[in-house]
């Protein structure tokens, strides 16, 4: 008989592996969950010892906690990734926003002047960088950042995140950088004035002020240039800007658009392609990439290398053109909203429309990949298709005309 429990025990591990906590006879949900939670903390000491955290560290840092179920609540609904662009960009771009990024420029002179001179990234993207994050410093999270990543970790989708970053925020701990009480930040682990994660704060964050600490909760200097750092280090280059609108020519091939398709935006006047409002680009030789965030019925942006340095912060295609506007609005105060506007008709697909359309679309044959609900490549080559022989624009935006025009069964 003492098989049962040997196999209720690898039944529980199955489970709890898969992210569902198996309850004995006898016991509560709340209390099973937290019975697996403290086996799952214990199974990771032998993991942070090989980090070379201590016992001591280790203990202090998980001392009374317990998975917090907003955590995973917020993990599915990041505004980049579910609010329709130009919502997104409004808040992100707004008037006080850009006005408060003036006030710091003037504030900060010679600290971003140097960080500057450091590392070679333009001193408006970092002030458009801390103030996308934590409106400059004004909201750094609450979270204890220890329990939102072994939230994280325990359970839900992002696990081998949570692991990971969890890992590395009590190697933090253990530098002595910061005290656990004072290790906040947002839900997904995120700290200080610019947010650093974990991992990207151990490979990257200095050290400005020489006080011996990386302090990005409390200093604006060390967080600063540890932002421009990082921006070095994603290979940024200096003198360039991030992108331009452009205007698109009649019969435009939009197959040629999307972050792969590289050309110099000599090359791309050449196919008729024009900046915003008339004017020129004052480095033709720049390689650029056509990207179309809303499909052809939206405004259009060459981007170029620093564009995807941004998205090294942050990989949606909304927070990088989010940085580079705030950054030119901040720098130039006679510079404008974009000239083309967002067609709000055109709203994103939710996650569940977006298993829609790619099972309609795979149910034609035009989509040979996994229905997944990832919007890649495939996806929209398959859209294209569809759109192609359906007499639509051939943008390959998987927008809710497209799906409505799927189930219409067009």
């Amino acid at each position: 008989m003492r098989t049962a429990p040997r196999i209720l025990a690898y039944l529980h591990a199955l489970l709890l592996l898969g992210g569902i906590v198996l309850v004995p006879f006898g016991l509560t949900p709340a209390l099973a969950q937290s019975t697996a939670f403290e086996r799952w903390v214990e199974e990771l000491w032998p993991q942070a010892r090989k980090k070379g955290v201590s016992k001591k560290i280790f203990r202090r840092a998980f001392k009374g906690v317990a998975p917090d179920p907003e955590v995973l609540k917020r993990a599915e609904h990041q505004p980049e990734f579910v609010k329709p662009i130009w919502k997104y960009l409004e808040s992100a771009v707004s008037a006080k926003r850009i006005e408060t990024g003036r006030k710091m420029a003037r504030k900060y002179p010679r600290l971003l002047r140097k960080i500057e001179a450091r590392t070679g990234v333009d001193r408006h993207i970092v002030l458009a960088i801390w103030g996308m994050e934590t409106n400059y410093g004004s909201f750094m999270g609450k979270d204890y950042v220890i329990r939102s990543l072994a939230t994280l970790g325990f359970q839900g989708t992002r696990r081998k995140y949570g692991r990971t970053q969890l890992l590395a925020a009590l190697q933090i701990l253990q530098n002595g950088d910061i005290t656990a009480a004072k290790m906040t930040g947002s839900w997904a682990g995120a700290m200080g004035h610019t947010q650093f994660i974990p991992t990207t704060y151990n490979a990257h964050a200095v050290d400005y002020t020489g006080d011996g600490r990386r302090n990005i909760w409390g200093s604006i200097p060390d967080a600063l240039a540890s932002t421009g750092n990082y921006l070095k280090i994603s290979k940024w280059r200096p003198g360039e800007t991030w992108g331009y609108e452009v205007d698109l020519p009649k019969g435009f091939n939009y197959a040629l658009t999307g972050r792969k398709r590289i050309k110099t935006l000599e090359q791309w006047q050449a196919l008729g392609i024009r900046r915003a409002r008339g004017k020129g680009f004052p480095r033709p030789d720049d390689r650029a990439a056509i990207i179309l965030p809303t499909g052809a019925n939206g405004p259009a942006f060459a981007v170029i290398n620093n564009f995807r340095s941004i998205l090294r912060y942050n990989n949606a295609t909304s927070y990088a053109l989010a940085v580079g506007h705030l950054a030119d609005r901040i720098r130039n105060p006679g510079a404008k909203g974009f000239a083309k506007a967002w067609p709000v008709d055109y709203l994103p697909l939710a996650r569940t429309e977006r298993f829609e359309l790619q099972r309609l679309l795979a149910a034609r044959g035009l989509l040979k990949g996994k229905v997944d609900g990832i919007l890649g490549s495939g996806t929209r080559a398959a859209v294209r298709a569809y759109q192609k022989a359906n007499g639509m624009a051939v943008d390959g935006y998987p927008s809710a005309v497209v799906l409505k025009h799927l189930q219409r069964g067009g």
